[in-house]
């Protein structure tokens, strides 16, 4: 059975899907209630789910007329795919971050489930048996080379 988190994120990532630009604005408490949930869920989904490294910006405005605006960064529509995903990568990543830099490639068709199974391998905590922060260090040098060696032409 699907948690409530997965629910509102595949609401969320279907309202992407449909929309004309590559962003959506939603007002929490809306969602909440379509949900009914706390509004802290919808944070909570925000926070993990729709993160710089899954690919997404999430800018949020308070208020009466506040929204929160999720926008999807479009990796299929940049020149120099490789350079930008190294860019997000950065020197050090986390494995959660980079667990959902590897979902979203996989989402977006750029990798294979096998790849994705290799590169989640490959970056994981239990196997880079060394301290913070060079393991996250180590980590982003992993995954910058295993993405440059699936996405090179």
């Amino acid at each position: 059975m699907n948690n409530i988190s997965d629910i509102i994120e595949r609401y969320l990532k279907k309202l992407l899907a449909e929309s004309i630009q590559d962003f959506i604005e939603i007002q929490r408490s809306e969602l909440a209630n379509r949900f009914n949930c706390v509004p802290s869920q919808i944070n909570y989904v925000l926070t993990t789910r729709f993160s710089t490294g899954r690919g997404y910006i999430v800018e949020s405005r308070r208020g009466g007329g506040g929204f929160i605006r999720i926008v999807k960064l479009p990796l299929d529509q940049r020149v120099d795919l490789v350079l930008d995903i190294s860019n997000l990568i950065g020197d050090s990543i986390s494995q959660n971050d980079a667990a959902g830099l590897i979902r979203r490639l996989l989402e977006e068709g750029l990798i294979t489930q096998r790849e994705a199974r290799l590169m989640r391998a490959a970056v994981d905590g239990n196997i880079l048996r060394i301290n913070l922060p060079v393991r996250d260090r180590l980590r982003a040098l992993i995954l910058k080379a295993m993405v440059t060696a699936v996405l090179r032409e």
